[in-house]
Parts: structure tokens; sequence; C-alpha cells
């Protein structure tokens, strides 16, 4: 579809379109309706209206404020203006030169201005808000000639059910070229994000085990896990799902840990409150990961004293960079190498419609049966009796939404004895029964 001939014509420099812009300005265009050449000034709502959109999102204004503050003290010296903005593009929270807020309602970077891009067209809150992702739009990037003075750097905000909550923007009027700084901007708001994000997440699982973690020497990529005592994760960042391939089905379930690390489930046993390092390495790649293992939050402490779970809740993703090898304490010893976790491992994944028993598992490490029985519980997170249940569920579950085979098949090719010992095993870890599974994915395959 050629749509350049539609587009409004700029008197200004050349500049470059995003593939964001470009999509955008589509949007605009086809969908929208957008008048380019509008000349009406952004809309700004009453102190009234402002009060009621607050309200749904006050645990964010409550944990966005001291990063808010942060990044105003950065991008200040600029004229730059900080906007929070709930979903639907309203400026909820500000910061900015009280002396120019005149200036700044002219152009609709205020307080209480409306950012839509259905309203407003191409824009840094309004189009980080479609793509959900974060967005730099710089004077002719706008669809609307009238915003062509503007500089808009915005990055959305997801909760910790990864639904997009909010949107983080500093804007600027600008009559320059871009510049460098431009990009800055964007990735000061981005880490600003970054670490809003993390409170949110913190504070909802704040009575669970809190994981950050990442690969060594690699700024800004940690991701954020919580488990519950026996290290099952009940939750995951937008990150850790992405990198991890969690969705809600896992994290109700409650997938342990150890599909994901091989780690030290002493860890887990500490009775202080202070923060674990560690380093883990992945199942799937044998990488290292620096770790960062958070406590849960004792009611008793937080009903004594409030302003410890704002402490408790702190960003400390920045910190994994930071971790060398003095920092992070040595395994303790009892476990299984990585090595030998993983040929066990393999081996159970190669024989699973087969019948395996502990005996010929230890073979494989040299170990007696309990000793092995000890030592792979320390390892994985389980047992070896429940590991092997789980990933025979597991392929069960993959068979019913992949393939065609019946029950009975399915039953064989698992290790199970047959399609009843499947069904009363599947029921009680899935919570319903595998002819559900394939319904529901609306998949009407023999079932026996």
């Amino acid at each position: 579809m050629r749509i350049s001939s539609s587009w409004p014509s700029r008197a200004e420099a050349p500049f470059r379109r995003t593939v964001e812009t470009v999509l955008s300005w589509r949007r605009c265009i086809g969908d929208y309706h957008v008048d380019p050449g509008s000349k009406a000034i952004p809309h700004i709502i009453t102190q009234t209206e402002l009060t009621l959109f607050k309200e749904p999102v006050s645990d964010v204004l409550l944990h966005a404020r001291e990063e808010i503050d942060r990044l105003y003290a950065i991008v200040r010296q600029e004229d730059y203006v900080v906007l929070l903005c709930n979903r639907e593009g309203i400026a909820i929270q500000h910061r900015g030169d009280e002396t120019k807020a005149e200036e700044f309602k002219n152009w609709g970077i205020w307080l209480g201005g409306v950012w839509s891009e259905q309203v407003e067209g191409t824009n840094g809150i309004g189009t980080a808000i479609v793509e959900q992702r974060p967005v730099l739009v710089h004077c002719g990037q706008h669809f609307r000639t009238r915003h062509a003075n503007l500089t808009c750097a915005g990055a959305p905000i997801f909760d910790a059910d990864n639904k997009l909550i909010a949107v983080l923007d500093a804007s600027t009027i600008d009559m320059g070229p871009a510049d460098r700084s431009h990009g800055l901007v964007l990735a000061a708001v981005t880490a600003s994000v970054r670490a809003i994000e993390e409170r949110l997440f913190r504070h909802s699982f704040r009575r669970a085990w809190t994981i950050a973690a990442a690969p060594p020497q690699t700024s800004g990529a940690g991701l954020l896990l919580a488990v519950d005592n026996d290290q099952c994760v009940i939750g995951a960042d937008h990150v850790a799902r992405e990198a991890l391939v969690l969705d809600e089905k896992d994290l109700l379930s409650g997938r342990s840990l150890s599909a994901f690390f091989h780690y030290d489930r002493s860890l887990f046993r500490r009775g202080d409150e202070q923060d674990s390092p560690a380093q883990w390495i992945r199942v799937d790649s044998e990488s290292a990961w620096n770790v960062l293992i958070t406590p849960p939050l004792r009611t008793s402490k937080e009903q004594r004293n409030s302003e410890y779970a704002t402490i408790h809740s702190r960003p400390r993703l920045n910190a994994l960079e930071n971790l060398s090898a003095e920092t992070i304490p040595t395994p303790s010893r009892g476990g299984l190498s990585p090595t030998v976790t993983r040929r066990v491992c393999n081996y159970i994944e190669g024989h699973l419609d087969e019948k395996i028993r502990l005996d010929g598992l230890a073979a494989l490490t040299g170990l007696s049966t309990d000793h092995f029985a000890r030592a792979f519980h320390q390892s994985v997170g389980v047992p070896p009796h429940m590991y092997l249940l789980r990933r025979r569920l597991e392929h069960v579950e993959h068979m019913l939404r992949e393939t065609h085979a019946p029950l009975s098949e399915i039953a064989l090719a698992t290790g199970f004895s047959d399609q009843s010992h499947l069904g009363r095993h599947f029921r009680r870890w899935a919570g319903v029964s595998p002819r559900q599974v394939r319904w529901s994915e609306g998949n009407r395959f023999p079932t026996t």
C-alpha cells in the first residue's frame, strides 16, 4: 500500500522515519483519520477528571515517584517535562519548570494532557501505548504538523501480571535537528521504567522469594521471577516471560525453578533477611547467570515499620552487573555437578516411554541410590520420581495439544501403564482432564 502521497508535507529538514512511526502514520491515515493540519490545541482535562483517572493507578504513582524525580534531575537542564500517563495516554503526574507552565500547557505537555494516538496522531506517549515498546518521536516524525516542534521519548510500564498499566515520557519543545542526546533521553526513560516495573513486581510478590537474574556483563537485560517456598515459579515479569517462554498456564501450574536453572536449594533455607548473591547455570544453554535472591517480606516487620516495605521493594537489577566472583559464594556441597545433572535429565528425556528405575539413574552418576536421590533433590529442587512424573505429564500435555494420537497411545508413549493411570495423574497435576485440554484448544481429536 502506498501512503506517502497522503502524508502531510514538512517544511523542515528531512527526518528519518522509524518502523514505529511508519506504522503509526498508517494507523493515523487508515484507522483514525486524524487531520494532520488541524491547529487544535491538545485537550487538558479538569482537576476533577484528573482525580478520577489517578485512582486506578495509585500504586503506580506511589512506586514511580522516586524514579520520576531521578529522571527529571537528569533531563531538566534541557527543558524537558517528565510525564507519567495512564494507559489511555492522559498525563496524571508530571515534573517540569513551573515558570514555563503556560507554554507547556499550550503544547499539551503538562499535567492533564491527553496524548492518545487516536486523537493526537503519532507521538511518544500514544505510539508507545500501541506499539508496547519504547518510542522516540522527534519533531517532524509527529503526524500532526502542530506537534512538529516537539520531541517526545516514551516507554510503556508493565505491571507484575504483564499488563500495560502506564507510560513514562520525557518531552521538550525542540526546534533543532535530531541529535544523539535524544537517544540518550530515551535510554534514561527506559531505565526509569525498568526500575518502576521492578518496584511494582517486588511489591506485588513481597510475600514470595524474588529472584533477579542476568548474564554477566549484560547491562539492563535482567529478568525477575517470584517463587514460593518449594521453588515453584508463581510470578514472572515480561522480560522473564519472553526469555524463559513462560505463559499464564505455566505460572498457574507452578513450574519448578529447576526447569530453568541449576541452583543450590540451600539458598532458600536461610533465616536472615539479606539478599543472597549466587551464580546459576541455565538449563537450556549451560550459560552462567548472576543472581540475587531476596527473601519474603515479613508481615510483622512491615506492620511495625511502614517504610520497610518500600525498602524491600527497591530495585536491584542494576546490581547484577557489578556482582563479581568474590561476592558470589561457593555453592554448598552435596548436589550433583551441572554436567552430571544434565546427563541424568537428558537420559530421562530420552526414555520417558520406558520404566526408569532409581538405581539405574544412580548408576549414571556412580553414586549409591540414597546418595543420588539426596544429591538430585538438592540440585534440581524435587526428588527424582517427582521430576520424572512432571516431565511425563508435560510431555502428555504437549502431545494432547500438538498431535492426533489417542490417549491410549499417549499413555504408552509417556511411560504410563494405561489411559486410566495417565488420567488420574494428569487431573491431579493440571486440575483438568486430558479430554478438557484438547477441547479447550479447539482440537476435536479422538481421545480413546
